[in-house]
């Protein structure tokens, strides 16, 4: 508070003993006390005054307005003058220049009270204009960081959703900026964290300091408790499982590892594997670390069947094509709200893509079986290097796929861990998918409560290490189960049940 004409002088009152006022003022730089209308009203208290704090422009910025001469005002904040004292109207005013934190420009702090202003009144005035610049400047640095933070949180978000829908150009264009060669790579592996919603910020910047800032981590648009890491080197992951295995309430679930262009098909495998992460001791899993039935099955088989299932959209333009196969495939993991969040359009548009997509693939996404199976078809997909040519396994049916001794072994090791439950868990949950994932479908086919149910689904997930309330890949792999245990009719899928590419075939 140096600087100012009198400020030289001790802070007390004629005899010498009244401080209690500077000690006051001072604690409004404290941390916890640094709010200028509070300072303003300090001032009015301890002055026995009104006090105004205004801008150049005349706006109101604390206190009570009070009338100013304009002239006198303008002499003021012109820098003409530095301060101004005057009676009128039977009350004593103080004008004093308060500088604001933008360049060239001041305020006045206005003082009026019906008693004339003495020695310890006057250094309390003067003093406090000191502190509300302080106040006022640190504020607005605290106002312009948050400004940055906040946009380049939200260009971290963009480069993800250009990730999201294949646009890798533009996504490290974009990035070259601020992190110069953060997406120099072709490969890259997705990392979820999940916190309390109140501890997300921090466990962000968290992220950012174990990576040294050479991985993109984004608040998740979606869930307001995830943060969502895309790295591409290995030395992060050892660095996250070591943050989150230090806090509480906190899990790591991670992807294998993909093209940068199938960043969306690792965001949906670390959100399975976050899944798995909440049954786990160390609180972290990865995806490769399950077994997946695809990976049991026949390889030039299923791209053959893939490539038929997908044919609809390969008369498509490229860029049409990639929205529509990245939109289906997080919207089949998520629901439309959430999908929408994490690319940065509406729901209607993820909806109507995917409606898009039904209509061209001649099927009926509301059924669980079509849609892990559609599923599967975009997974695999989304993990060849190039298009399938569909050459091989020309007339394999899903059902071919599933009925592989590998994959019967699967299925059957999988679902018989829910053989031990007395409640027959087993049969409820079939009959849930059956009925869509609709509790109370299934509750009036069962003749039990919907609550039932949903118990009966939800005390199956531990046991299954999968999440199925929520949808998504975990539950289109129990529903491959059931499907390769003949517990569930085949799916109807346009040409791909049958080796005539136009014969929707059911079961």
């Amino acid at each position: 508070m140096a600087g100012r004409e009198g400020e030289g002088r001790r802070a007390d009152g004629a005899d010498g003993v009244d401080a209690t006022w500077a000690q006051e003022l001072l604690d409004h730089l404290r941390p916890s006390g640094r709010d200028v209308r509070k300072v303003v009203a300090w001032l009015a208290a301890a002055a026995h005054a009104d006090v105004a704090l205004q801008d150049d422009a005349g706006t109101l910025l604390a206190g009570t307005r009070t009338p100013l001469d304009e002239a006198l005002v303008a002499d003021i904040t012109t820098g003409r003058i530095a301060s101004a004292a005057l009676q009128d109207h039977g009350r004593h005013l103080r004008l004093v220049r308060v500088e604001l934190p933008h360049p060239a420009t001041a305020g006045v702090l206005a003082v009026s009270r019906p008693a004339p202003f003495d020695r310890r009144t006057a250094d309390i005035v003067t003093h406090t204009a000191g502190v509300l610049e302080l106040l006022l400047r640190a504020r607005e640095s605290a106002a312009a960081g948050h400004r940055l933070r906040r946009a380049t949180s939200d260009l971290r978000l963009a480069i993800l959703q250009l990730l999201m829908v294949e646009d890798t150009v533009s996504a490290r264009r974009v990035a070259a900026g601020l992190w110069p060669g953060l997406l120099d790579t072709d490969t890259a592996c997705v990392y979820v964290a999940e916190s309390r919603p109140e501890d997300r910020d921090r466990l962000a910047e968290e992220c950012l300091a174990a990576t040294s800032e050479q991985a993109l981590v984004v608040r998740c648009p979606a869930v307001d408790a995830h943060v969502i890491v895309v790295t591409p080197g290995e030395a992060a992951a050892a660095e996250l499982r070591a943050l989150v295995g230090g806090r509480p309430h906190t899990f790591l679930g991670g992807s294998a590892w993909q093209s940068l262009a199938q960043t969306a098909t690792a965001y949906g495998q670390a959100v399975s594997a976050l899944a798995v992460a909440h049954f786990r001791p160390d609180k972290a899993a990865v995806y490769a670390e399950r077994t997946h039935p695809e990976r049991l099955m026949d390889p030039a088989a299923l791209r053959g069947w893939t490539a038929r299932v997908l044919r609809p959209l390969d008369a498509l333009a490229h860029h049409t094509r990639a929205e529509l196969l990245a939109t289906t495939r997080l919207g089949l993991e998520f629901t439309a709200v959430n999908a929408a969040a994490v690319l940065g359009v509406s729901r209607n548009t993820v909806r109507a893509r995917m409606e898009r997509v039904e209509g061209l693939l001649g099927t009926d996404l509301s059924d669980l079986t079509v849609r892990a199976a559609v599923h599967l078809a975009l997974n695999t997909q989304a993990g060849l290097a190039q298009q399938p040519d569909g050459q091989g396994g020309a007339d394999t049916r899903l059902a071919d796929l599933l009925a592989g001794p590998a994959v019967h072994t699967w299925a059957g090791e999988l679902l018989r861990r829910l053989d031990g439950d007395s409640r027959n868990v087993r049969r409820t949950l079939r009959t849930w998918i059956a009925a869509g994932g609709n509790a109370e479908r299934a509750a009036h086919l069962l003749g039990v409560h919907a609550q039932t149910v949903r118990e009966h689904v939800r005390s199956a997930e531990p046991v299954l290490e999968r999440q199925l309330l929520a949808g998504g890949s975990d539950l289109y792999e129990v529903v491959l189960a059931h499907l390769a245990l003949g517990d569930l009719d085949q799916p109807a899928l346009h040409g791909a049940n049958s080796g005539h590419p136009d014969a929707p075939v059911h079961g």
